[in-house]
């Protein structure tokens, strides 16, 4: 396969509550962030229904798949993928909430707060004919359990999922490196011998800070919580936390975190 650039992006649900920094002052910035970093596959967290659509606008070159966590409410919010259409077909796609009843929409796992969900695509260069297997997930912010739970059903999910193809693994973790779910995805098998293994410790340089959130305007330390995990037979030539932002603000609460790969 070709090089293939991947990004993970929380672009923050649209809330009036953020005021001067909610979606409408900020749609347009995360758009043109990536545009200009123009990544081939991108996971996309807290992305309600309308603001999915106003992407797939401003957005146009891009197809995107995936199911909103909450399908009763019309503004769910979803862990969509988009891939550039002129470039992959998508031979399958499915979204699961994480819970013991994976299947059962809207279900809330363990002691999470939100019903969460992972969507994965399976990919097909149209040029090369390799595959490419994306989960897509945003783990839960108040649950500890819900976020081991559901990182090891995310985990089940994909080793059952993945055939011979290159696998990525993204999302908003809402931990740590070194915090039990980033330690479960950490080393994870997959079939063939394979791992997965955090990107940007298979890096030979990273660019940006280790933190990955903001509060719109500054950066807040020591929350590098937003990941991206690769099959380790996969080369990462770069990774980066991107610091691009307006004269106002970042796009987002959290940076998009773009890695460089050789599938």
């Amino acid at each position: 396969m070709k090089p293939v650039r991947m990004m993970s992006f929380n672009v923050r649900y649209d809330t009036a509550k953020d005021g001067v920094h909610n979606w409408a002052h900020r749609r347009r910035l995360v758009a043109d962030t990536v545009t200009y970093h123009d990544p081939d596959v991108v996971g996309v967290q807290e992305a309600m229904t309308h603001q999915l659509r106003e992407l797939e606008t401003m957005l146009p070159g891009y197809e995107w798949v995936g199911d909103a966590r909450d399908t009763v409410a019309t503004s769910g919010e979803h862990t969509a993928v988009g891939y550039r259409r002129d470039r992959f077909t998508a031979e399958g796609t499915d979204t699961f909430w994480l819970s013991p009843t994976p299947e059962e929409a809207n279900s809330v796992g363990w002691d999470a707060r939100h019903p969460r969900v992972a969507t994965w695509a399976r990919l097909r260069d149209r040029a090369t004919g390799d595959g490419l297997l994306l989960m897509n997930t945003h783990l839960d912010h108040r649950g500890e359990r819900a976020r081991i739970e559901g990182i090891r059903l995310v985990l089940e999910r994909l080793a059952a999922l993945v055939e011979d193809e290159a696998v990525v693994l993204s999302g908003d973790f809402n931990c740590v490196v070194g915090e039990p779910a980033h330690g479960a995805a950490s080393g994870s098998p997959l079939p063939g011998g394979r791992r997965l293994r955090d990107s940007r410790r298979l890096a030979p340089h990273c660019h940006g800070p280790t933190t990955t959130r903001t509060d719109f305007e500054t950066l807040v330390p020591d929350m590098g919580i937003d990941h991206v995990f690769v099959s380790d037979d996969t080369e990462v030539t770069g990774w980066s936390a991107v610091t691009d932002r307006d004269d106002a603000h970042y796009a987002s609460d959290h940076l998009p975190v773009v890695v460089d790969c050789e599938c």
